[in-house]
């Protein structure tokens, strides 16, 4: 890995990104930011611990002092932290350095409005946001295949759009600005569910003398198969409480920002939101 280049500042003239920034190296940031190193476009790194760094060592990844000198040296920066007050702190380091026709795009699932406010503050400086948060994990990242929904002006999506593909397919463009956040949190929701409802099945199967295994070849080819149901299959070696520990407290998350949602527009999604914290409560993770 190198230091990074800071001789000047960059943009994206004409909507192309030459060089790609990414904070977040975490177990799906991590695999995103790989990919992007490793298919030729010069990318920068940040990260707080030293670390979460190390594992690029093998790549040509540069890596930044600081949230600010990865700002002014790239013309897209890729956000991929935990929650809102992550991606504030974030936003807040790089923005002031970037170079007018930059872009940041915010991987994170996190509520609508932050990034509203956020694209706001970075239009005031010649810079668009978009909110392109991703779903299928970090082994799908590996292989490309991670579901990126995508929200902002279209011509910043399509700028961003080779990199996205270096991990994305699809990479779908869903709207302005939150309109990536909302197919989100509206996908978790789902995800969230059906964990719960394929568990419960399973576990009345059980208790009713029913063979996991054969069940699992009822379910891999019935009308109620879905993704849920598929990782919970006996042979594919899925935790359902390890996954529990770990993407619990993220679902949870995801389930009060669809409830404020769902408040502020005035739907009637209470018995669907109590069913999903009821859920997160057998997974261990109450209100």
């Amino acid at each position: 890995m190198r230091g990074a280049d800071m001789s000047e500042h960059v943009s994206a003239p004409g909507g192309v990104v030459r060089r790609v920034g990414f904070i977040g190296l975490g177990s799906q940031g991590g695999p995103m930011a790989r990919r992007i190193a490793e298919s030729g476009f010069p990318t920068t790194l940040w990260a707080r611990r030293p670390a979460a760094v190390e594992p690029f060592a093998d790549t040509p990844a540069a890596v930044a002092a600081s949230p600010a000198e990865l700002g002014a040296a790239c013309d897209l920066v890729c956000v991929c932290v935990v929650d809102d007050a992550g991606v504030e702190e974030v936003v807040g380091g790089v923005l002031p350095e970037m170079a007018e026709g930059g872009i940041i795009a915010v991987h994170s699932t996190v509520h609508p409005d932050t990034c509203r406010r956020l694209a706001e503050r970075a239009a005031a400086r010649g810079v668009d946001l978009v909110d392109a948060p991703v779903s299928g994990g970090g082994e799908a990242a590996l292989r490309g295949r991670l579901l990126v929904m995508a929200g902002g002006d279209a011509r910043a999506v399509e700028a961003c759009r080779p990199v996205f593909e270096t991990y994305g397919s699809p990479v779908l463009h869903l709207g302005g600005v939150g309109a990536g956040q909302l197919a989100k949190i509206l996908n978790n929701f789902l995800l969230t569910a059906n964990l719960a409802a394929a568990d419960g099945a399973y576990t009345l199967g059980r208790a009713l003398g029913v063979d996991p295994a054969q069940f699992a070849e009822v379910v891999a080819h019935g009308s109620g198969a879905s993704f849920a149901a598929a990782r919970l299959l006996p042979r594919s070696g899925f935790d359902l409480g390890a996954m529990a520990q770990h993407a619990g407290p993220l679902l949870r998350k995801d389930v009060r920002l669809l409830a404020d949602l769902a408040d502020a527009a005035g739907a009637k999604a209470v018995a669907a939101i109590d069913a999903a914290d009821a859920a997160l409560a057998a997974m261990g993770h109450p209100r």
